[in-house]
């Protein structure tokens, strides 16, 4: 089974990424595109646990009225670039109060772990990169200036 870091430690992957978006999966456990929950929300629910994915172009605001149904919502990063999946996150925790593990798929690397942290990732799947050395990134510093969903005051309110 593939492994994650999930709150600063590896551990074992419990869900996959179901990138299909017009089959379903035929148990639960699977990451879902958002597209495919939405027209078939009964019929995944009746599968089991099912969580789903918000790919670059989808706004969270798609999931306000049911976001606490989900244990798990992961933000797609279709390549390392692309920022917009840092703003989904401080966008779920702070302005939809988001609660739940919210993980970070697709094309991101190991030097945006840190900052995927304090937008409010709890998980990530990396693809290329050795975990080990990838837990190491939390620590690259020491000190934030800016408030975020990690640390609510800036430092120099913290002084």
């Amino acid at each position: 089974m593939h492994k994650i870091i999930k709150d600063q430690q590896i551990c074992a992957n419990e869900w996959q990424v179901w990138r299909n978006t017009e089959d379903l999966p035929k148990t639960g456990g699977y990451i879902v595109p958002l597209i495919l929950w939405q027209n078939n929300k009964d019929s995944l629910k009746a599968l089991g646990p099912v969580a789903v994915f918000l790919a670059n172009d989808e706004s969270p605001k798609a999931l306000a009225t049911e976001i606490q149904d989900f244990d798990l919502i992961a933000v797609d990063f279709p390549k390392f670039a692309d920022g917009r999946g840092f703003s989904y996150g401080r966008e779920l925790r702070e302005q939809l109060g988001y609660q739940g593990e919210l993980r970070a798929i697709g094309d991101f690397i190991r030097d945006q772990l840190y900052f995927l942290s304090r937008c409010g990732f709890t998980s990530f799947a990396l693809e290329t990169s050795d975990l080990e050395e990838s837990l190491a990134s939390f620590q690259d510093f020491s000190e934030s200036y800016q408030p975020s969903t990690d640390q609510r005051l800036p430092l120099f309110r913290r002084r």
